[in-house]
């Protein structure tokens, strides 16, 4: 009878790897699709940062078209010139949607500007840049919502049983969620 367990008590960790092996074996290509939705990810932030970049070669003339207007109100526009330039030198993914957050704020609170100035509404060549500016952020909200839903669907994969052995043993990690900063939350105030 000690013979027995002594046999079995070999067995465990046999057993244990043979559970791991079918784990895998069970989550089939479970690689083949991290991968694949790891580069859905990639393409979706690409697709952002194509529309960031479309904002930030539109927001130099809106800020002069506007400057001619409101030339006193030098603050909004160098936040708008800080957020655009921390954007660009933004390194990494992290960076770059933090940056993107802070100029989405500093061009609210420009566009709010132009409330102030009647006549500045009224200029064809501020109405057509407001125009652009108000269709690449309706541009970059969709790529951001698009870019949300592909990670939390590759989030969600790889936290999966037993997809998670396979990414764990392959180091995938979960992706950051493109997130409205906490002053997009506030309303914009318009003081005449």
């Amino acid at each position: 009878m000690n013979n027995y367990f002594q046999s079995v008590a070999f067995l465990r960790p046999l057993l244990a790897a043979l559970l791991v092996v079918a784990s895998l074996g069970l989550s089939g290509c479970g690689y083949n699709s991290m991968v694949s939705m790891r580069e859905a990810v990639t393409a979706a932030w690409a697709q952002v940062e194509n529309q960031l970049q479309r904002r930030n070669d539109l927001i130099p003339n809106l800020v002069e078209t506007t400057k001619g207007y409101a030339a006193h109100e030098k603050e909004i526009f160098e936040s708008v010139a800080n957020a655009r330039a921390k954007l660009i030198g933004a390194g990494n993914r992290d960076e770059k949607i933090d940056s993107a957050n802070q100029l989405s704020s500093a061009l609210s609170r420009l566009l709010v500007l132009s409330e102030r100035y009647p006549d500045l509404k009224a200029d064809k060549q501020f109405a057509r840049l407001s125009d652009e500016l108000a269709g690449t952020e309706n541009r970059i909200a969709t790529e951001r919502k698009r870019y949300n839903e592909i990670v939390q669907e590759y989030n969600t994969a790889i936290q999966k049983f037993p997809a998670m052995l396979t990414a764990r043993t392959f180091g995938f990690q979960p992706e950051k969620y493109f997130e409205a900063p906490e002053s997009a939350k506030q309303v914009p105030q318009v003081k005449f």
